[in-house]
């Protein structure tokens, strides 16, 4: 008997990945997981985990899930399925992922027969399967001259909150050059720096920073699910700052 996990908090699209894995010959027993903490309690009891994980769940998401399972059981095998071919996802894969591990990653708007497809190929036949979509952002992350560094990503997320530069130095631990420098690499990365937007023919017409956050959502470097986080974790920070100036007079 085969065991595999499901982790995906929509019921529908649950009952879908139930009804493609009983036309199956092989016999499957289907353990389902409503959120990504359960998900993992229930990975971590498996010898040799299966596991079909949706990405935006609450709790933890199918990347935080898969990075705390593979840092347990590295030889479990994870079908990422998804709505969503963000880039930021497919970057933070690229960091978590094992050596030699075998993972897929398709997307929910794939045909029945291609989710099939991939789930099998990875889950029973040990194969790694990418959608073709996702392997094109998967090129576009990995070249060096668009991808983006981690403290580059961060100076993304710190924008993409509305942070000052003051704020943003204070958060990171650096001076205002310093950000400034974080900044302008940044804009270099996604096409934006300072000689297109600021030359004699466009003026003034661009805000670099506004810019900047419309072009990574477009690319999927940031996207609201996520920020919501990113909100949460910030507010934490700029709590505790507060009471660090409220100690400090």
């Amino acid at each position: 008997m085969i065991k595999i996990l499901i982790a995906e908090d929509n019921p529908k699209d649950y009952q879908f990945l139930d009804l493609l894995i009983a036309d199956w010959e092989e016999a499957v027993e289907i353990v389902r997981a409503p959120n990504g903490r359960v998900a993992l309690e229930i990975g971590l009891e498996l010898d040799a985990p299966l596991v079909i994980s949706d990405i935006q769940m609450p709790e933890l998401n199918g990347i935080e899930m898969a990075k705390a399972l593979w840092d347990a059981k590295p030889q479990a095998r994870i079908v990422f399925w998804s709505q969503f071919k963000d880039e930021m996802y497919v970057r933070s894969l690229a960091r978590i992922v094992p050596p030699e591990t075998v993972y897929g990653y398709i997307l929910k708007s794939s045909p029945r027969e291609r989710i099939a497809a991939a789930v099998k190929t990875v889950l029973l036949e040990e194969q790694c399967w990418i959608d073709p979509e996702v392997r094109k952002v998967q090129g576009r992350a990995g070249h060096n001259l668009t991808a983006l560094s981690d403290i580059e990503y961060e100076a993304l997320l710190d924008i993409s909150l509305g942070l000052t530069d003051n704020l943003i130095a204070q958060r990171r631990y650096l001076s205002r050059r310093g950000v400034q420098s974080r900044l302008n690499s940044l804009y270099i990365k996604l096409g934006i720096d300072q000689e297109q937007f600021h030359s004699d023919k466009v003026g003034d017409s661009f805000n670099l920073r506004n810019r900047a956050v419309a072009v990574s959502l477009a690319r999927g470097l940031i996207n609201a699910f996520e920020m919501e986080r990113e909100e949460a974790e910030f507010q934490l920070w700029f709590e505790r700052f507060r009471r660090s100036l409220g100690a400090e007079d």
